[in-house]
C-alpha cells in the first residue's frame, strides 16, 4: 500500500511538472546548448521502492553505520560537503563525492568514468575497503538474514535469487528516479522570460561566450565528455588521483576527469575532484584561468555564480523508507575494526 502512494505520489508529480512544461510550450521554447530536465523512464514502483530501502541500509557495510546516503545525502543535494568523503574506521577518501542527483544523465560514474552505468557504480562502494569496506558475499548473507528483505526482493525480481546483481539493479532502478526538474533556468529555457532576472541573464550570456559551454552542455550542464584539469594553466593540487588515465592506462588521459553537472550546483560545494574550491565564487574564478584562460571581473564572476544559483531544480521528495529489522542471524556490525 505504501509503494502505491508513493507511485501515485511520483505520477501526479510528473504529471504536474509536465502539464507546466506544455503550459509554457505556448510561450517560445529556445534554442540553447542546454536543454531542460527529462522525466525519469521505466519506473517500477515496486522496484525503486526497495532500491530505496537499499540505498539508505548502512547494513550493507561492515561497519553497519555508513550507506549509499552517506556521501551522497538526499537533504544536501546528493553529496556530503566535504572535500573527501569519510569511510569505513573514519578513512579519508581520496577524491570528492560526485552528487548522486541527476547521475542517470552522465555518461559514465565516477570522475573517472571507471563505471559504464548507475548499476555498475552501485557496487563498487560496497566492496571498497575504504568506503563501505564489506564485501559483496557478506552483504549478500545480511540480506538473507532479513525476512523482510527475502520477501520483497522475491516479489520484485520474481524469483528466489538474491545476489549483488538484484541489489545494485534495484539500487540503480531508485538512484533513476533522482532528477530535478523545474529549475528557475528550466522555466526560462521553456519560454519564461520572467523566470531570470538582468543579471542572471547576463551570468548565462557569460557562460556562454566565454566557452563554458563547450563542457557544461545538454540537460546536465555537463557528464557528458572527460576534459583535462588544468588546460590552460596547470592545475597544482596535492590529490594523487590521476583521473581517466587510472582507468586507460594512458599518459595522455593524465588529469582528465569526468565534467561535473553543474545542476543544484548550489549544493554541491565544496568544488572539484579534491574539493579545493570552497565557494562557487572560487570555482568560477579558478576555471576561467584554468580552463579558458580568462580573468573574471569581480561583476563578472557574482553574474556567472547568479545564472549558476539558477540550476536548482525540484529535489526529491519521498518518505524515508522504513527498513526491515534484523534477526538473530543478521551479522553484528564491526564499526570499530
Amino acid at each position: 500500500m505504501k509503494t502505491q502512494k508513493l507511485f501515485t505520489w511520483t505520477l501526479c508529480a510528473l504529471a504536474a511538472a509536465a502539464f507546466m512544461s506544455a503550459g509554457s510550450a505556448l510561450a517560445q521554447k529556445r534554442d540553447e546548448p542546454v536543454q531542460t530536465i527529462p522525466a525519469p523512464r521505466n519506473m517500477d514502483p515496486a522496484m525503486v521502492e526497495l532500491g530505496k530501502k537499499l540505498f539508505f541500509d548502512p547494513r550493507l557495510s561492515k561497519s553497519g553505520f555508513i550507506s549509499c546516503n552517506s556521501c551522497h545525502n538526499l537533504s544536501m543535494g546528493g553529496s556530503d560537503n566535504l572535500k573527501t568523503s569519510i569511510g569505513h574506521n573514519w578513512s579519508q577518501g581520496p577524491i570528492n563525492s560526485p552528487t548522486v542527483l541527476n547521475s542517470s544523465l552522465n555518461l559514465a560514474q565516477f570522475w573517472d568514468g571507471r563505471a559504464a552505468t548507475l548499476k555498475e557504480q552501485a557496487g563498487g562502494p560496497i566492496a571498497n575497503p575504504g568506503e563501505m569496506a564489506f564485501t559483496h558475499e557478506l552483504a549478500i548473507d545480511t540480506l538473507k538474514s532479513i525476512p523482510g528483505y527475502v520477501n520483497e526482493f522475491k516479489t520484485v525480481f520474481k524469483s528466489d535469487k538474491l545476489s549483488i546483481d538484484e541489489v545494485t539493479t534495484a539500487i540503480a532502478a531508485f538512484e533513476e528516479t533522482l532528477v530535478t526538474p523545474n529549475s528557475r533556468f528550466d522555466r526560462w529555457l521553456d519560454g519564461d522570460d520572467k523566470a531570470l532576472n538582468k543579471d542572471e541573464l547576463a551570468g548565462y550570456k557569460l557562460f556562454k561566450d566565454s566557452g563554458c559551454v563547450a563542457c557544461h552542455n545538454g540537460p546536465n550542464l555537463g557528464g557528458t565528455s572527460f576534459q583535462k584539469m588544468g588546460l590552460v594553466q596547470p592545475y597544482k593540487t596535492a590529490n594523487t588521483a590521476q583521473g581517466r588515465q587510472e582507468v586507460t592506462g594512458k599518459d595522455a588521459d593524465r588529469l582528465n576527469f569526468k565534467v561535473p553537472t553543474l545542476r543544484n550546483v548550489e549544493l554541491t560545494y565544496p568544488y572539484f575532484h579534491d574539493g579545493e574550491a570552497p565557494t562557487l565564487t572560487v570555482a568560477v574564478d579558478l576555471m576561467g584561468k584554468l580552463q579558458l584562460g580568462r580573468e573574471y571581473t569581480k561583476d563578472e564572476n557574482a553574474k556567472i555564480v547568479a545564472f549558476l544559483k539558477t540550476l536548482t531544480g525540484q529535489q526529491p521528495q519521498f518518505a524515508l523508507p522504513m527498513l526491515p529489522p534484523s534477526t538473530d542471524k543478521t551479522p553484528a556490525p564491526r564499526p570499530f575494526n
